[in-house]
């Protein structure tokens, strides 16, 4: 079984265990906590996913990190995935967990990447313009990239608008070669 599937399966019984709790949202937020801390250093989670590194190192390093600043049935998980010898599904679990969050919560999370960061009524703008397609919620996420030269990339999903600068001098470069 693909560890995608493994991670869904439990991250949907992670969203069972939190509704059933009524802790739902504290548990979004340790999950966007835990992706944080992994997108933050890399060495992290790479000792979670290396199978040479022993399972109690790694649950020792999770207590120390974690066991104060979650709610105890995010920590449990952790700590059943740690004793099962599966600490490297915890960063794809979160990820689906977040998924399946915004799908109940009916939220789209959009990405706007533009040369400057943007005002609060291009901020509304755009998020008006994912929520009018898609008819959810929008959590807009802001990324600056100097390379655009001006324009905005925005993705939803599968979806992207670019209309920077950038990508009509490649086009005119492609249309002249």
């Amino acid at each position: 079984m693909s560890n995608s599937v493994v991670a869904y399966r439990y991250a949907k019984a992670l969203v069972d265990l939190a509704m059933e709790q009524k802790v739902l949202d504290p548990v979004n937020d340790d999950m966007g906590f835990f992706i944080e801390v992994c997108d933050q250093n890399d060495e992290f989670q790479r000792v979670m996913a290396n199978p040479i590194v022993r399972h109690e190192k790694k649950r020792a390093i999770l207590k120390n990190i974690f066991e104060n600043k979650v709610n105890p049935v995010t920590y449990s998980i952790f700590d059943v995935l740690t004793k099962k010898n599966r600490e490297s599904l915890i960063y794809p679990i979160a990820v689906e967990f977040k998924k399946l969050y915004d799908d109940l919560n009916k939220i789209e999370r959009a990405t706007v990447i533009t040369v400057e960061p943007i005002s609060k009524e291009q901020r509304a703008q755009f998020s008006k313009i994912v929520e009018d397609a898609t008819g959810k919620k929008v959590e807009l996420v802001e990324k600056i990239d100097k390379d655009l030269i001006g324009g905005y990339v925005l993705r939803v999903g599968d979806t992207q608008i670019d209309t920077s600068i950038k990508k009509k001098i490649n086009e005119l470069k492609l249309e002249m070669a």
